[in-house]
């Protein structure tokens, strides 16, 4: 019997030619990296920030602990890199704790790890977005044991939200956010104009490819992963030519392609 192959044409490849830069790894990037290709891009895999080990480490030990015994009736998780820390200390969810994530990117961290999600924001997908939903989704239950894990420069602004409304809340910070340098060699291709989009994923990402790049050539789309990106880093300073429509990696890459189809 012989095969039948279907022909590709170029509207199956609309980035084809396009180098793009994706400023995370793990399950995160690759995933990413492989969406990218799949459609006709080339993507660079050039993690921007790491995570670093909290200065309370006993603390994190011992909500890690709790968080695999069951102490907890929820967990939430405000962003991927806090996903790399469950994943680096093998963390173990109990089968009765439920996780909140507080947006999209974050949820497909979670789902990409081997973590099931229970609830993310259906609009507004940042803390505040979170508090507003989480009332109905928990059926107004009161008090809740949650364990809230946050970067040491993150806002405390939903475990104090939490608090205000009678949950049990054990904050801890799950790690520092450290800059990571880029190979030189990225440095001058993004310089030359030799890289055609920059994924910026979080405001921490935006202030590395602020420092580490400068200004970024007009030939260059700068590609944020949703609004509050964007805000941030316009307010340090980045040119932003494109946002998603949804905080997600999917919106951010269909994103691209728009721009990649336009006249």
């Amino acid at each position: 019997m012989t095969a039948r192959y279907r022909k590709i044409e170029p509207a199956d490849k609309p980035l084809t030619g396009w180098r793009v830069l994706v400023p995370r790894g793990g399950p995160w990037g690759d995933h990413v990296a492989a969406d990218l290709r799949a459609r006709g891009a080339q993507p660079i895999v050039a993690p921007m920030i790491n995570f670093a080990a909290t200065d309370d480490a006993p603390a994190l030990d011992e909500a890690l602990a709790r968080l695999a015994a069951g102490d907890f009736d929820w967990m939430t998780v405000t962003s991927a890199t806090t996903v790399d820390v469950l994943t680096s200390h093998r963390a173990v969810v109990a089968s009765g704790t439920r996780i909140a994530a507080v947006g999209e990117t974050t949820a497909a961290a979670l789902m990409a790890a081997g973590y099931r999600v229970d609830l993310v924001p259906s609009e507004d997908n940042s803390a505040r977005g979170l508090l507003e939903e989480w009332e109905a989704a928990t059926s107004g239950q009161v008090p809740l044991r949650i364990l809230t894990l946050r970067s040491e420069i993150a806002k405390p602004l939903l475990t104090e939200g939490l608090r205000r409304i009678g949950h049990d809340v054990s904050s801890v910070v799950a790690y520092r956010t450290i800059g990571v340098p880029v190979d030189q060699r990225v440095v001058a291709d993004v310089a030359a104009g030799n890289v055609q989009a920059l994924l910026v994923t979080s405001g921490s990402v935006a202030q590395q490819v602020k420092d580490q790049f400068g200004p970024i050539p007009e030939t260059t789309v700068v590609a944020c992963i949703g609004p509050r990106t964007a805000k941030d880093a316009a307010a340090i300073g980045l040119r932003v030519d494109v946002v998603a429509d949804a905080p997600s990696a999917e919106s951010l890459i269909q994103a691209l392609v728009h721009v990649a189809e336009s006249p």
